[in-house]
């Protein structure tokens, strides 16, 4: 499930990121890099939120809806589109069958070794990376 975001950026400023289907949501980076990534993480974190609240976590809407949608008309104004995942954590894990190749397994381990992280947890942060590209 992705969410469209705005990303703006003044001459003396950092990157802001909003989501006008989910009010309050806003994130900043340094870099637009990073703004996405913060953004990523912003939405997360505010679904996280509504969840515990009890309240509901609204469908996302396709973007043409929302560059349609007059309400929106100044926030639209100088930004940037983007579509950014939503990644929940629910803090449980579960047991999965993959099948790769054994070569692409090897360099999985080397990576992970080095980065002092389990198989596990390699794979999670790069498919985590990957979602948000």
């Amino acid at each position: 499930m992705r969410y469209t975001a705005f990303i703006h950026k003044d001459s003396d400023s950092v990157y802001g990121v909003s989501f006008p289907d989910l009010p309050g949501c806003i994130a900043v980076g340094d870099t637009f890099d990073e703004a996405l990534n913060n953004g990523a993480d912003a939405l997360a974190f505010h679904v996280r939120g509504l969840v515990a609240d009890g309240d509901e976590v609204p469908a996302p809407r396709v973007p043409d809806a929302i560059m349609a949608d007059p309400e929106f008309a100044e926030d639209r104004e100088g930004a940037i589109v983007a579509s950014i995942p939503l990644v929940r954590d629910l803090g449980s894990t579960t047991r999965i069958n993959v099948s790769l190749d054994l070569g692409l397994l090897d360099a999985i381990d080397a990576a992970a070794r080095e980065r002092k992280q389990t198989r596990s947890a390699f794979i999670a942060s790069a498919v985590r990376k990957e979602l948000r590209a």
